[in-house]
């Protein structure tokens, strides 16, 4: 079994937490960019929920690219982009009776609900396809997007006026004038099995399942094709309305029904947790005979005003969960065991699997996490049995679980070989043959369970990632230049680090062998990649330093960072003050909101390196970021920094926070200078006391009110 959470050491967890992130954005990637997934919900539910878990331990270590402040994936660039005007956000999940239970007490402690008080609660099939967007003007139809990044999706209109349950033009009365009906296209078994059948007649080969189908059929760029494909929606939600036409979840779904949408017709409402759990249990009975696939069952507090007092944490909204089924599974033989370098220096061993297929996925690798688990020790592990050590050749039993790696659950002892052998985790780098190393935590005296190159920047694994990290779609999406573009260039000589990027034009013309010579390009496409490379010598400043590749500073850290310094030139200055080790710049950093120690100690020890310096400064000299906007707001409290503390009466933390940024305020986590105004409730200390010693604003929650007009 993997390593109790309220076990791990502080660098195992943050190693674990580095892991994770790696194999969500793959496996995130494969599912909602390319539509094959190479592995179960289940699975990746359970990599989700192991990430939430230590991430709700160790909260400093959240990381800015953690899977859970990501929905989906970037929008592909086959197609128009799509602004969703509401993002799309995804769920929370639950897996067991008593998480549910547990999801419905956290409801009632946030609103202060006493038992006796009735909660609705909506129950309806989670179905298992591709989301999707409408928006009507005046009951007409004028755009259909797919989640993509739960902000921008894709344009998928003219595919999406060929499936039947879309109306172009809705019927009935009080149709608002502006509404975004949201749900989910699929296809029926017997319509994917229907197409099987025509693809098999056709001497063509079949689709893997009616999923990944659906998603395929409607992101076709020629929508006679996807008019072909007997595609299925059902809604279940919606985006911006400019009158919503009933006061509770149920209200609105009747609505939809009215004007011409298929609603799911096992949803239902209940205000007993018993019964709705076991409304859950009768449709996994029944979901064989459904007709579709789903998933599982997602939970909504009916009641619309109890949503919007719930609100929303990270990625998820509060008052809403998806109680998942229970994983998938098969056995499959180990046949090898293959070591990667990151662009952190981790070696993170990978199981090379003989293919099987497990839902409908064919799985061919599996997530080993580090040499512990390899070794059945039982750390970091995150299903394997303790004692149970991999070896190649070995009889393994795999669970999908989502959109990540598949994970190893077990090993069958009486089917392994006779002549295999413990595994050899290396002790050198595979690429370049330095020392790998396991470093020891100061303060607890315990190994870290990851395995890192020493090798640096001579360690072209190292160098290559970075270098694709910081060409990737977040970061500068330089056009023409993508991560395979970037390892051919390393391979040849022609780029050694970021700075050579924003060179090249001027290397290319002194150099006797042209890029434009080279396999595979020509005069147009090497002007093109010069061109796009001068296009993003002005970018956004969160940008420039998600790019970087900090260790620990993903893109919502960066946003966090440019948003407090405002400019290249203020952030500069503080970082160097912090290498220098400025008591107050340090102060000014961790009183961010979301930015921790270890985040951090991750910039020091970057702004520290005179190599990671000299590079910087190189690269600050070619590109121009752009200052952050401040956004518009007009209520008292827009652009001030606001620490809330003490024991709040009126309203919990978190609602404080939400409507302090609704407002156009930075919630800090301590006072420093740098505060405008604090706001305390009964037992404030330290950060009141230091608030008046600095001669900071103070209110109590009464002032709070009537400072934002309340």
């Amino acid at each position: 079994m993997k390593k109790p959470v309220s076990e791990l050491s502080k660098s195992q967890a943050q190693a674990e937490l580095e892991s994770l992130a790696a194999e969500l954005l793959r496996h995130d990637e494969a599912y909602h960019g390319g539509d094959q997934p190479e592995i179960s919900d289940a699975q990746y539910d359970a990599l989700r929920r192991r990430n939430l878990e230590i991430e709700q331990a160790f909260p400093e270590l959240q990381r800015e690219d953690s899977p859970s402040r990501r929905v989906g994936f970037v929008a592909l660039d086959k197609f128009e982009k799509h602004q969703h005007a509401v993002p799309m956000l995804s769920l929370d999940n639950a897996f067991t009776d008593q998480d549910v239970y547990d999801f419905a007490a956290r409801i009632r402690r946030f609103l202060k609900l006493g038992g006796d008080e009735k909660l609705n609660l909506t129950g309806e099939p989670k179905i298992d396809g591709l989301s999707l967007s409408l928006r009507y003007e005046n009951g007409r139809l004028v755009s259909a997007a797919t989640r993509g990044d739960g902000t921008t999706g894709e344009n998928v209109t003219a595919n999406a006026r060929t499936v039947t349950d879309i109306p172009s033009v809705l019927s009935g009365e009080d149709v608002p004038e502006i509404l975004e009906v949201r749900g989910e296209v699929y296809m029926t078994h017997e319509a994917f099995a229907q197409l099987n059948a025509r693809m098999e007649a056709e001497g063509k080969p079949k689709y893997v399942n009616p999923r990944n189908t659906a998603a395929g059929s409607l992101r076709q760029l020629d929508s006679s094709i996807t008019a072909k494909r007997p595609l299925r929606f059902f809604a279940y939600a919606w985006g911006e309305v400019s009158n919503l036409p009933a006061p509770t979840q149920t209200g609105v779904l009747n609505k939809f029904k009215q004007w011409g949408f298929s609603v799911n017709p096992l949803t239902g409402v209940f205000d007993d947790i018993e019964v709705l759990i076991a409304h859950y249990h009768t449709i996994e009975e029944e979901r064989s005979f459904l007709g579709y696939d789903i998933d599982g069952v997602v939970y909504k507090v009916d009641e619309l005003a109890l949503q919007e007092r719930l609100g929303f944490v990270s990625r998820s909204p509060r008052w809403a969960i998806a109680h998942k089924f229970p994983a998938e599974k098969a056995w499959s033989v180990l046949e090898a065991i293959e070591i990667q370098v990151g662009r952190t220096g981790a070696l993170t061993p990978v199981a090379r699997l003989q293919p099987v297929t497990v839902g409908g996925v064919v799985v061919t690798n599996a997530t080993l996490h580090n040499e512990d688990y390899i070794a059945g020790i039982g750390n970091n592990g995150e299903l394997l049995r303790e004692g149970r050590d991999l070896r190649e050749g070995d009889h393994v039993l795999i669970q999908r679980a989502g959109d990540v790696i598949p994970q190893i659950l077990d090993v069958n002892l009486e089917k392994r070989s006779s002549s295999s052998v413990p595994f050899d985790f290396p002790s050198i780098c595979p690429v370049c043959s330095s020392n790998a190393v396991r470093e020891v935590n100061e303060k607890s005296g315990k190994r870290d369970s990851v395995s890192r190159c020493t090798g640096g920047l001579i360690c072209s694994a190292q160098a290559v990632e970075r270098l694709k990290h910081f060409v990737s779609r977040n970061a500068f999406d330089i056009d023409g230049l993508g991560a395979k573009q970037v390892e051919a260039f390393h391979n040849q000589g022609l780029i050694a680090n970021a700075v050579d990027i924003f060179v090249l034009r001027q290397r290319d013309e002194a150099s006797s062998t042209k890029i434009k010579d080279r396999g595979g390009w020509g005069e147009t496409s090497a002007r093109k990649l010069f061109d796009a490379i001068d296009e993003r010598r002005t970018i956004d400043f969160h940008r420039l330093i998600f790019a970087l590749g900090i260790r620990h500073v993903g893109e919502q850290t960066a946003k966090d960072l440019a948003r407090s310094y405002g400019d290249i030139a203020g952030f500069s200055n503080a970082m160097a003050k912090i290498a220098d080790d400025d008591e107050e710049a340090w102060q000014e950093l961790t009183a961010i909101d979301g930015i921790g120690e270890t985040v951090a100690e991750a910039l020091r020890s970057f702004f520290s390196e005179p190599h990671n310096l000299q590079v910087y400064d190189a690269l600050c000299q070619e590109v121009t970021p752009k200052p952050v906007e401040q956004v518009a707001n007009t209520s008292p409290v827009s652009g001030k920094t606001i620490v809330f503390t003490g024991s709040l009466e009126q309203m919990t933390r978190d609602e404080a926070k939400a409507m302090a940024e609704r407002l156009g305020a930075k919630v800090a986590g301590s006072v420093s200078k740098k505060t405008d105004l604090v706001v305390a409730g009964p037992g404030a200390g330290s950060k009141m006391k230091k608030a008046v010693e600095l001669g900071i604003d103070t209110l109590d929650e009464d002032g709070w009110f009537t400072l934002i007009g309340r």
